[in-house]
């Protein structure tokens, strides 16, 4: 038996499950993260020959990988939300992405510099890469298929998901951020790097990226459903693959314009769904988006629970485990809940809002990102065995917790006159 064989045998037995097990385990104190991150710390700790996982070493295509699986999962995010993007309507996204985030990067960041002893650079990376929240690692807190229904969604699964599809992106300035700072100063402080930093990675690039997202996603809509070519109006051939056509559509043509592509593909497809919202072929993009993101990320975390079992927490300390657990069990919680103050959600919707804000895919890539863009004065082990725990930790946190809380969330809101 060669390491191939081993390969593709496993990445048979993956595929089955990613489609049988959402069923299995809906509902229960489980989900297909948690599932496939225990498979491969458990295959991976038997004598098998099978390659080593090392993103450390293999950073290049860590970040890779872990990049098309973001991409994919914003398209799908964009595409399920029903409700038009305003500010009134959006007024929870608004409140986690301006308060939240900001309140969320700060502590951490100061929770790694006092606790970590870490150097500012490398502290503010740490809570950089952490930022971005990421709903698919439980399915039970993201929003159904599209409907045409825009009040078809609870407050909750609407805020978490719609914030996952824009700080995904937004994470990019304060990654940049940590890898100017780093550039500027090294292993102190310096303040030279702010102003250049405000105009290009945050200003600029985030305006590319709208405005990017919003003019390919009113093209692609245009092209779907209005034009007068039937060659060209896909919405009536209802093939899927379409959808990654216009995620690496407009995640390309933004990066080529040194733009940020991941809040390009997440608009796109708001745009898209704007331009005819009750359309049966949102339907069929986002089953396939959805199918195409399972089966992602269920390699990525048997590739991180292979990674677990061949040593990558050993340079894990547990100053870094319990800078991992605050950021989980009381930052984000507390930031949570300071930024959604004022709204109209009831208090069990804002401590679920608050507390589910899932890490996952996208701290691994921006990590993978950041260390390919400058070194830092904190060992790349010991940062990826931080955020590795910090992800497993909220893998089997979230997983477990997740469905039977949204249940009783579930419950709650129906019995509510």
């Amino acid at each position: 038996m060669t390491i191939g064989d081993a390969v593709f045998a496993w990445l048979g037995v993956g595929a089955l499950l990613a489609a049988v097990l959402p069923r299995v385990v809906a509902g229960r104190p489980l989900s297909l993260p948690l599932v496939f991150l225990g498979g491969g710390i458990a295959v991976y700790l038997l004598p098998l020959p099978l390659p080593v996982i090392d993103p450390v070493n293999d950073r290049l295509m860590a970040e890779h990988i872990t990049e098309i699986c973001v991409i994919i999962a914003l398209m799908g995010a964009g595409l399920a939300l029903n409700r038009p993007m305003g500010w009134r309507r959006w007024a929870a996204t608004w409140r986690l992405l301006g308060v939240t985030m900001p309140l969320t990067v700060v502590f951490t960041a100061l929770t790694a510099w006092w606790l970590l002893d870490w150097p500012p650079a490398a502290a503010l990376l740490l809570a950089a890469v952490l930022a971005p929240t990421d709903p698919v690692l439980a399915a039970e807190v993201r929003v159904g298929e599209p409907t045409e229904d825009e009040h078809d969604e609870d407050e909750v699964r609407f805020a978490l998901t719609s914030e996952a599809g824009l700080n995904d992106g937004l994470a990019f300035p304060l990654v940049y951020a940590a890898v100017a700072l780093v550039a500027a100063a090294g292993g102190g402080w310096s303040a030279d790097w702010i102003g250049g930093w405000a105009l290009k990675d945050l200003a600029l690039k985030c305006g590319i990226g709208l405005l990017c997202g919003w003019l390919i996603g009113r093209l692609l809509g245009w092209l779907f459903f209005h034009s007068h070519s039937s060659a060209l109006r896909l919405s009536e051939h209802r093939e899927g693959f379409v959808a990654l056509g216009a995620t690496f559509l407009a995640y390309g043509v933004t990066e080529l314009l040194q733009g940020y592509g991941f809040l390009a593909v997440f608009v796109t497809a708001c745009s898209i769904r704007a331009e005819e919202r009750a359309h049966g072929f949102h339907n069929v993009l986002h089953d396939f988006v959805e199918q195409v993101e399972r089966l992602f990320t269920a390699v990525l975390l048997f590739l991180l629970g292979a990674f677990v079992a061949l040593g990558g927490l050993d340079s894990l300390t547990w100053q870094g485990a319990v800078t991992g657990l605050v950021l989980l069990l009381v930052i984000r919680p507390l930031s949570g809940w300071a930024g959604l103050l004022g709204t109209r959600m009831r208090r069990s919707e804002r401590w679920v809002t608050a507390a589910y804000g899932i890490r996952g895919i996208g701290s691994l890539y921006y990590l993978a990102y950041a260390l390919g863009q400058h070194s830092f004065p904190v060992p790349a082990r010991e940062l990826w065995a931080v955020v590795t725990f910090t992800v497993l930790a909220s893998v089997v946190l979230h997983g477990v917790t997740a469905g039977p809380v949204v249940t009783r969330l579930d419950r709650l809101r129906e019995n509510v006159p």
